[in-house]
């Protein structure tokens, strides 16, 4: 029992454990049970999926505020609203993934899972590698905050840019070095096939791996923002690893009920790089003022204000015009 309380990463390790332990279940409980044959998600369900996931998320800040205190929970609450927001950036390219490469919507939510799985263990070795340097050399924070600021307001100039799937240098190389099937083979990743010019069977991979490498890669680059913008909220590894992965876990259902309106969000990515920019200010507002920490109830009421301004404005600019017209 002894081992259990020794520190792991700030926190004992029980702490880990019943964090890794919830998340398997859930993962062993959506693909195992929930998911075990190819179907498409409605809207009716993945609200629901969404709204148990954001309850567990909340509820799991509840616990460590109970464990670790007030200021440790207001950061988890802060990390988790702000990388939840950011995650919204990746459902817009999630959305022009799947619509270039027609994958149907039955076949996504197992792309989405073994998606997120990766994600699980990629963040945990960016988080670690991040939690060790920010320990040792804390001036790092600094570096972090001016890279949020320079993203930020790179985000606000390139915000109305679309991406261009079929100029993505990661698929032109994957499909040059791989041998790609044309079409899908159930929600499989992989077959093997004749090949007419060797007479052998080959192995091939489906457009269905293509959506999963696409996806795994466009973590790793988002993560490149959210996880500086989680340490600028707080250094302990607990909080800024726990507060990411529940704030991904429910990515998939989140997506699922926003997919059919996200053109309703068109304004949020500026919203989002507002935040950015407000997130990598915070270190310097809070030396200015002479405060040693900036405070975390006004940094999660801050955030809430631009993230609810962000989708208000987004909500009334793409209303629509047949529908105003009959309100009038």
């Amino acid at each position: 029992m002894d081992v259990l309380t020794e520190a792991f990463l700030g926190q004992p390790l029980w702490m880990w454990l019943a964090f890794l332990t919830l998340v398997a279940m859930l993962l062993a409980l959506d693909l195992g049970i929930f998911h075990r044959s190819a179907k498409a998600i409605g809207a009716r369900e993945s609200l629901v999926l969404s709204a148990f996931y954001m309850g567990l998320g909340l509820a799991f800040g509840g616990f460590v505020w109970w464990q670790l205190g007030a200021r440790s929970g207001m950061e988890y609450m802060t990390g988790f609203v702000i990388e939840k927001s950011l995650a919204m950036d990746n459902i817009f390219v999630i959305a022009t993934i799947f619509g270039y490469l027609a994958i149907p919507r039955e076949y996504q939510h197992r792309v989405l899972f073994w998606g997120i799985l990766g994600v699980i263990v990629l963040r945990a070795i960016m988080i670690g590698l991040g939690a060790t340097i920010v320990a040792e050399y804390s001036w790092v924070l600094y570096l972090f905050a001016c890279f949020l600021i320079l993203t930020g307001i790179k985000m606000i100039w390139w915000a109305d840019q679309e991406t261009d799937i079929s100029r993505n240098p990661l698929l032109l190389f994957l499909r040059r070095r791989l041998n790609v099937t044309e079409t899908l083979h159930g929600n499989r990743f992989f077959v093997r096939q004749h090949d007419s010019a060797t007479g052998k069977s080959k192995t091939y991979v489906t457009p269905l791996f293509l959506a999963l490498v696409l996806i795994e890669v466009a973590d790793v680059i988002f993560a490149v923002d959210s996880v500086p913008a989680i340490f600028a909220i707080t250094t302990d590894a607990y909080i800024v690893y726990t507060s990411n992965i529940f704030a991904i876990l429910g990515l998939r259902a989140l997506y699922f009920a926003l997919a059919a309106v996200i053109h309703r969000f068109a304004f949020l990515k500026q919203a989002l790089a507002v935040l950015l920019v407000f997130i990598g200010s915070k270190i310097f507002i809070a030396d200015a003022l002479g405060w040693a920490k900036f405070p975390a109830e006004l940094s999660l009421g801050i955030t809430f204000a631009i993230l609810a301004a962000g989708v208000l404005y987004s909500v009334w600019r793409t209303r629509s015009p047949e529908r105003d017209r009959a309100a009038a």
